[in-house]
């Protein structure tokens, strides 16, 4: 249902709503004193006076609204902490204005140079400065990405997406001219591609995007004032300025952070307010849940539950609607009904595939099997007339 139909919708129901939440301006009231917060709300929620019919109307509001990119924390945190129903409810209907909401994105993510990295990322097998079980092994070559891309698109994926672990792409030409060699095979197969290559100059985005590159995926993994507790090796600027790199090249960009790193509540909404301010919003928005690993600083982390992961996910949905939220790395963790209520909140992409870079993740065919029990579809690659620029 576009946004413009949904907006007729709205008005037909606004026709039959409470005199109340006229006077609400169709929006709940979320006052700053009153009742006392709502149980099972996040610390620091804010309290909730009910007014009846408020709650499909804040969801046709959000629903009809244009993706912006003015958002400050404050509204994000008020959207955030809401009553987790009324989240979720919100979420759906923006979802269901900008996306056909049983069309879900299947990718598959291969590492095409694993371990030995030199960054000292807590949460990361690959780096050298831990002992974990990730071996160092060289770039693979040309014919076995092929290979495996073939093996993806198979199984049902649309975006192929390739991985190395380093810092940046730097001066390793001989390298670079091979994955600019897997780009271009990839994408003659009628995959989208994209890549994650560490940080990328403005010259060897520009090469990228010649090849036939979709995508770049530079995560910002969390909020500015957690970030350097997590990472010293690479500032919070560095990712930022790659990601200007790729967008001024013209390709799309993937975005987004990783849950369970030891940050809190007001990181998450850092983060959300980092995305969604960006001038133009990320095209795609992974939320990864962190899959802690012995070995790493940040193993024997608590895992995050669905509530965290549904509601990052579900307020991401609404402060960058025409995004694509992806469910990332951590999915195995969460039952199929967990997943079905990230679908719900408004994820729409997904990774497929038994192993995610380096930690597991759900087989194909259990995707598959989750896909049919839901009544979801795959989306296909380069659909015409997408708002999320994918086709490009």
């Amino acid at each position: 249902m576009t946004s413009h139909v949904l907006s007729r919708v709205g008005q037909r129901w606004r026709g039959h709503l409470p005199a109340a939440c006229a006077r609400a301006r169709c929006a709940t009231v979320l006052p700053s004193a009153g009742p006392a917060p709502v149980r099972g709300a996040p610390e620091g929620a804010s309290p909730r006076t009910p007014v009846p019919g408020a709650s499909l109307a804040s969801a046709i509001q959000y629903a009809n609204a244009e993706p912006r990119s003015t958002w400050t924390r404050a509204e994000i945190a008020a959207i955030y902490k809401q009553p987790f129903t009324e989240l979720l409810f919100q979420a759906a209907a923006v979802h269901r204005a900008n996306f056909d909401p049983l069309e879900v994105q299947k990718c598959t993510l291969l590492s095409i140079k694993t371990g030995g990295c030199s960054e000292d990322c807590k949460y990361c097998s690959q780096s050298a400065r831990y002992s974990t079980t990730v071996k160092a092994t060289p770039t693979m070559q040309l014919d076995e990405v092929v290979e495996a891309a073939k093996r993806a698109k198979a199984a049902g994926s649309t975006r192929f997406c390739m991985g190395t672990a380093w810092r940046e792409l730097g001066g390793k030409k001989s390298t670079f001219n091979r994955i600019l060699s897997m780009v271009k095979e990839v994408r003659g197969m009628g995959l989208e591609v994209c890549c994650t290559l560490g940080m990328v100059t403005e010259e060897q985005a520009r090469q990228l995007k010649e090849a036939g590159l979709s995508a770049y995926n530079h995560n910002l993994d969390t909020s500015r004032e957690h970030y350097p507790n997590v990472i010293t090796t690479r500032t919070y600027d560095d990712r930022l300025q790659t990601i200007k790199n790729v967008r001024k090249a013209g390709i799309t960009v993937c975005c987004g952070g990783i849950l369970g790193i030891g940050e809190g509540v007001d990181d998450r909404i850092g983060l959300l307010h980092e995305l969604s301010t960006m001038e133009q919003h990320p095209e795609s928005v992974p939320v990864n849940s962190l899959v802690a690993i012995d070995g790493t600083p940040l193993e024997g982390s608590t895992p995050v539950s669905i509530f965290e992961v549904a509601r990052t996910i579900a307020t991401a949905r609404i402060t960058m609607p025409r995004s694509v939220v992806r469910l990332s790395a951590g999915r195995l963790s969460f039952s199929e009904m967990d997943q079905a209520i990230m679908f719900m909140a408004g994820a729409n992409s997904i990774f497929t595939g038994d192993k995610l870079l380096t930690t597991p993740n759900p087989e194909f065919n259990e995707d598959e099997q989750l896909f049919d029990k839901l009544g979801m579809t795959g989306r296909p690659a380069f659909a015409a007339g997408r708002h999320d620029s994918a086709s490009l």
